[in-house]
């Protein structure tokens, strides 16, 4: 309805009409009547047929039902709300379910590593880093502090229980990652946090850490956790390095003390073989010897068995071959010596007994 002035002529800011009339607001009524009018006149048979209504239904409801389709990606895990209640999943690719305000449906990246650093902040050891005490002092198994910064890489491996069955995934991996390591340190030695259980204390504290995270159905996946530092508390790491250097000499010294004896145990090993196996050759000669000789005598011994009288002859003639051999006397058989004038030499046996 127009609006009208009151009060004997006078405008909306009082006084006479004399002066130029200010502006009109617009007829809501009138705009409205317009406004159905030409609608109905674009709409076939008019609005007040049955027909209309009907397409105009159907063409919101197609609409509606069409706003139900929704997409997920490669690296995506859809779920799916049906009157805020989880009722399904969807993996990779189109997928259509009842549209808003009855079905409502995520679609988290699940294939983003996401990292959690915990006992510093920063991208890596630096100018850059600010240390945090409060999270990376923990108690080693023997009474010792260790200084520990870590990362933490995980994944979302349930969406569902990621977006409902958690609250704050960053502060729960964080607070339960911290948990999880002062559990491992404290059944470590310093001195392997310190050197070579590094890869140790990051297999068991990635296991444990993902035992507490499925016990709250986070829906995480831990990847990976990697040590960035470990070192002594900055108050006594002097003291720290002087126990090193001191426990470094005498390992130094037990390595030598072990060289050595590596080198003269083999050694006098090697020369007791040796003794063991010379005289081993000498017991075997002496024995092959002794063999030989019996069963040379055992020949001999069956030949003489075999004709006696004839090997008596021969070891008599072969005794007195050896006794007559060194003799200065020639003894001649009286025939065979006939006709032989004899001979004394005399000069030989002078020079002989001079020489005695």
């Amino acid at each position: 309805m127009a609006w009208n002035p009151q009060g004997g002529g006078q405008g909306p800011w009082g006084g006479g009409g004399g002066g130029p009339a200010g502006p009109q607001p617009p007829d809501i009524e009138e705009m409205l009547r317009k406004g159905q009018e030409r609608f109905r006149s674009i709409m076939p048979g008019g609005m007040k047929t049955g027909r209309g209504i009907t397409l105009i239904v159907v063409a919101l409801l197609g609409v509606w039902l069409a706003s139900g389709f929704y997409r997920v990606d490669a690296a995506q895990q859809g779920v799916v709300l049906l009157f805020g209640k989880h009722v399904k999943s969807s993996g990779p690719g189109l997928h259509w379910y009842f549209p808003s305000p009855v079905a409502t449906v995520y679609t988290p990246d699940v294939e983003n590593i996401q990292r959690t650093d915990i006992g510093f902040r920063g991208a890596s050891r630096g100018s850059s880093q600010r240390n945090v005490g409060e999270e990376s002092l923990m108690l080693t198994s023997d009474q010792n502090i260790v200084d520990l910064d870590f990362s933490v890489q995980w994944k979302i491996k349930n969406a569902a229980d990621f977006l409902f069955k958690i609250r704050g995934p960053e502060a729960t991996v964080k607070r339960a990652a911290e948990s999880a390591m002062r559990e491992v340190i404290g059944q470590t030695s310093l001195q392997l946090a310190l050197t070579t259980g590094r890869a140790e204390i990051e297999t068991r504290m990635r296991i444990l850490l993902q035992k507490i995270l499925d016990s709250y159905k986070s829906g995480i996946l831990v990847t990976e956790v990697k040590l960035q530092a470990a070192d002594p508390p900055q108050a006594v790491i002097d003291a720290f390095n002087e126990v090193q250097r001191a426990r470094q000499d005498g390992d130094r010294k037990i390595n030598e003390a072990k060289a050595y004896l590596n080198k003269i145990v083999p050694t006098a090993r090697g020369e007791a073989a040796k003794m063991i196996q010379d005289a081993t050759a000498y017991k075997e000669r002496l024995v092959k010897d002794a063999e030989g000789e019996a069963n040379r005598f055992l020949s001999v011994y069956k030949s003489f068995k075999a004709n006696e009288s004839v090997a008596r002859q021969r070891l008599y003639l072969e005794t007195m071959e050896e006794i007559l051999e060194g003799a200065t006397k020639v003894i001649m058989d009286g025939k065979g010596g006939s006709g032989v004038v004899p001979y004394l030499p005399l000069p030989e046996l002078k020079k002989r007994t001079g020489s005695k």
